[in-house]
């Protein structure tokens, strides 16, 4: 070998070398990436749909383990925001609302929706961001028991308050976004168009709640918990999540409405400077594929999910209770999320004491 050969070849290891050595200090990201991708998702039923219509699959097809993290949404903000502050990211992939995207812009990395085969083909319309992808779709769906009406339940905000056509206890949330959906709904039933309820007027809404908190009988704080009160007994309607309202109706002893539903979608998102963004984002190009995997996925969590192709495989049975069919999606009420990001302090501080008082 010559002296100029020899200087080649080490040139050529010292510049793989340093490649190699700046691709693992950019954010001490590039090792880890080969390994895994971590998920925080609520747990129970949607964290075992997502495993065995996502995760495994991912894994199979991309050699990247999932590691999924049940945790509800309060604990994920406060451990990202942690994490944040001492450089010990958590998760890569989390659950976001509407509103979380906002105010947590600022930790979360930028999707370029434009950028990803998956998104581009697959995605569902307009539901890629600037920082995250929806994954569920449903809505905060009026539901009542068809033993206490008979004759045909309530249908309005406004039906849901008026306990002397529909008499009987009532059952709200205190958890998820309970400090927006249930002011929302009662300024609707107190006759606020939807597309003028934002900015909400707060007095207006709670004089409203005043009167029908006597009918209150449980405020339920997770969807298994809201079942347990209308299949005991223990309320005749209540405002739940329609991925709750849908198994119900299909007892039989059950029906709901999408009429005034709140439009309640989940998103993931990947969280700025994570032990594995890339992977995060691949995560998020690879779920929105595969159409039959989507409608199988639904059809256990009973959301709808971001893929174009799942609304067609739909039986013609199934799609009243499908949130995204046309003539449900239409009945959604849409909330102003800008408003509500820039107000969420004041908004859960009125909630809790007006709830406790």
């Amino acid at each position: 070998m010559t002296i100029d050969s020899k200087l080649s070849t080490t040139r050529r290891h010292v510049l793989a070398g340093a490649l190699g050595a700046a691709s693992f200090a950019i954010g001490g990201q590039a090792l880890a990436q080969t390994k895994e991708v971590i998920v925080a998702t609520t747990g129970g039923l949607m964290e075992r749909s997502l495993q065995e219509h996502f995760y495994k699959r991912f894994e199979e097809q991309t050699g990247i383990k999932v590691r999924s993290v049940p945790i509800e949404l309060p604990d994920q903000w406060a451990r990202a925001r942690a994490g944040q502050r001492s450089g010990n990211i958590p998760f890569d992939v989390v659950t976001a609302t509407p509103p979380d995207l906002i105010q947590h812009a600022d930790i979360l990395e930028p999707i370029d929706c434009a950028g990803l085969p998956g998104i581009v083909a697959h995605a569902l319309p307009n539901a890629c961001f600037p920082r995250g992808i929806i994954r569920t779709a449903g809505g905060m769906a009026l539901t009542w028991s068809k033993k206490a009406f008979p004759k045909g339940g309530p249908q309005s905000w406004a039906d849901f308050f008026d306990t002397a056509k529909f008499p009987g206890p009532r059952s709200l949330p205190d958890t998820g976004d309970r400090e927006w959906w249930v002011p929302l709904a009662a300024l609707l039933a107190d006759g606020v168009a939807p597309d003028k309820a934002f900015p909400l007027d707060l007095d207006r809404a709670y004089k409203k709640l005043d009167a029908l908190k006597p009918q209150i009988a449980a405020w339920w704080k997770s969807g298994d918990n809201a079942m347990q009160i209308m299949r005991g007994g223990d309320a005749v309607m209540m405002m739940v999540y329609s991925s709750r309202s849908v198994p119900l109706a299909k007892s039989g002893e059950f029906d709901f409405t999408w009429n005034q539903a709140i439009r309640d979608v989940g998103n993931w998102a990947v969280l700025k400077g994570s032990p594995n963004v890339q992977n995060g984002i691949k995560f998020l190009d690879f779920f929105v594929q595969d159409g039959k995997e989507h409608v199988a996925f639904s059809e256990k969590v009973s959301f709808d999910s971001n893929n174009r192709e799942a609304p067609s495989l739909v039986p013609p049975e199934e799609r009243r209770f499908r949130p995204s069919w046309p003539d449900n999606w239409s009945k959604l009420v849409i909330a102003d999320y800008d408003w509500i990001a820039a107000n969420r302090n004041a908004l859960r501080e009125r909630w809790v004491t007006w709830l406790t008082k």
